[in-house]
């Protein structure tokens, strides 16, 4: 098959599961606000994915069938930025803040993922390492923006409704940097598998 499914969808959990900064919202804006106030706030930010996934497919697509050697270029670009990332999950701790008044609604969560670094590595790293060049542009994007958005729906409001207690519970205490360390290397060993495993 010209997408490798398996494998992008093990990529897009341990992606879309490890602290970030959009999770990192999530879990801070459900800490403060509770889960149900929080609820618009995780909506938007699931749904602003698909405001990057869907230019960069078409575009990135397009480019792989003039530039194939761009598209592999670009393929260990993103995943260097991806481990990059990993490290400094790694060495992340776990924070709560207090804060008052409305939790942040729709429109903040849509802008969330435009303005996240990770998001735009995930989403190209995607299209580089899982989807074949002469895949065509629809199937690839809707595929990807189907499998990002069903792990999204289900790890977003974890974050948001799980947060707080992870949190209270790990941070600053001896696990905390076991638990970080492995989230790292979840991410970097499904990188690894894509680049040396045959993944494409």
């Amino acid at each position: 098959m010209s997408i490798a499914i398996l494998p992008l969808a093990i990529f897009a959990a341990s992606q879309i599961g490890t602290p970030g900064p959009a999770n990192m919202a999530l879990m801070a804006t459900g800490a403060r606000f509770g889960f149900r106030a929080a609820l618009p706030f995780v909506a938007g930010v699931a749904l602003g994915k698909q405001l990057i996934i869907w230019p960069v497919g078409f575009g990135l697509m397009e480019l792989s069938a003039r530039a194939p050697w761009v598209f592999e270029m670009l393929k260990y670009i993103s995943a260097a930025y991806i481990i990059w990332l990993a490290w400094k999950v790694a060495n992340l701790r776990l924070g709560q803040g207090t804060g008052t008044g409305a939790a942040p609604g729709f429109a903040a969560g849509l802008i969330v993922h435009p303005l996240n670094p990770k998001a735009w590595a995930m989403i190209v790293g995607s299209f580089t390492a899982f989807v074949a060049p002469e895949t065509p542009a629809l199937t690839a994007t809707a595929t990807i923006a189907v499998i990002l958005l069903s792990c999204q729906i289900v790890m977003h409001p974890l974050w948001t409704l799980a947060g707080a207690a992870i949190a209270r519970t790990v941070a600053g205490k001896p696990a905390e940097p076991y638990l970080m360390w492995t989230l790292a290397a979840l991410t970097v060993a499904s990188v690894l598998f894509v680049l040396f495993g045959g993944g494409t």
